[in-house]
């Protein structure tokens, strides 16, 4: 799987933890903030990858941001770049 998504930085790209979800923060992966939990078998190993959810919470939380836009949990944004172009220059 990372090598797949790590070739679409412009969407989720590689993972930001796999296997340890403490690590990032994580303490119940049964009871996730957003979503639904799922099942993690005894063969499986979870990947996280990074979210839009959780920067939404902070322009919600914001008293700076006037506008922004972004998704809906569960809907892309979907915009005219295409996924397979090279990532901005900083």
């Amino acid at each position: 799987e990372v090598e797949i998504t790590s070739q679409f930085p412009h969407a989720h790209g590689s993972p930001v933890c796999i296997g340890c979800p403490h690590s990032i923060g994580i303490t119940d992966i049964y009871n996730p903030d957003f979503g639904d939990a799922v099942d993690v078998l005894d063969d499986e190993l979870p990947v996280f990858h990074a979210c839009g959810v959780t920067p939404q919470n902070v322009l919600l939380e914001s008293q700076e941001v006037e506008f922004a836009i972004t998704h809906s949990p569960g809907f892309m944004f979907v915009t005219d770049l295409p996924s397979d172009a090279p990532p901005p220059a900083p």
